[in-house]
């Protein structure tokens, strides 16, 4: 098993004009491991650049990351987390990054406390007035 970075999964992910042979080295390097270890803070990253360099709405990043998550060969740090970030993400207006916080406090047994209207909608987030 190997850690990748926001840069390589990012590759592996998109077929980027300006970037063909970093695609095509990203894609032969992983074919040559077993497994891939993918840490909380490449996803929001990829999230973030998929968002603001590839332009992709809601639905295409909830696509993507439900394919990470699910893929063999992908090993995801606290998968659980982000399982329940993404339940979180597709069923409100929140952030995935905020998402993904309020998993973390969730799964410590916390109260989220927030200035973000969106995220203290969700059940384990309050507002701070």
């Amino acid at each position: 098993m190997i850690a990748i970075d926001t840069n390589i999964l990012v590759r592996l992910l998109i077929d980027d004009p300006d970037a063909p042979e970093q695609c095509k080295i990203a894609r032969s390097f992983v074919g040559q491991v077993d497994s891939l270890w993918i840490s909380q803070i490449v996803l929001i990253e990829t999230v973030w650049v998929l968002e603001s360099a590839y332009r992709f709405n809601k639905q295409d990043i909830l696509m993507v990351l439900e394919k990470i998550v699910n893929h063999p060969q992908m090993d995801i740090e606290l998968s659980h987390r982000l399982r329940k970030a993404l339940s979180l993400y597709a069923t409100s207006a929140a952030d995935f990054s905020d998402c993904l916080i309020l998993s973390a406090a969730l799964d410590q047994q916390l109260e989220l406390h927030t200035f973000d209207r969106k995220l203290a909608k969700l059940d384990g987030a309050a507002l701070v007035v």
